[in-house]
């Protein structure tokens, strides 16, 4: 239970950094891609570059999943 505890700490902070240097990049955030989904519908696609759509669909899981490594690391090295 403690290790996906620290698992979800780490990917929750390297999340929150990471969307930090993406709002100071001028990349969309996943929040941002929402809302202008909800705000223009489908035609809200049209207006995401394909840097945005590089940073949504692998940087970010990509970036979430560095998260999820270090957490296990962490845990390993305070636990083993």
């Amino acid at each position: 239970m403690i290790r996906i505890y620290i698992i979800g700490l780490a990917i929750l902070i390297i999340a929150i950094i990471a969307n930090g240097i993406v709002v100071k990049l001028g990349l969309k955030s996943w929040y941002d891609f929402i809302n202008l989904l909800t705000d223009q519908g489908i035609s809200a696609l049209k207006e995401i570059s394909i840097i945005d759509y590089f940073w949504l669909l692998i940087g970010y899981p990509l970036v979430l999943g560095l998260g999820y490594y270090l957490g296990d690391k962490l845990y390993m090295l305070l636990f083993t």
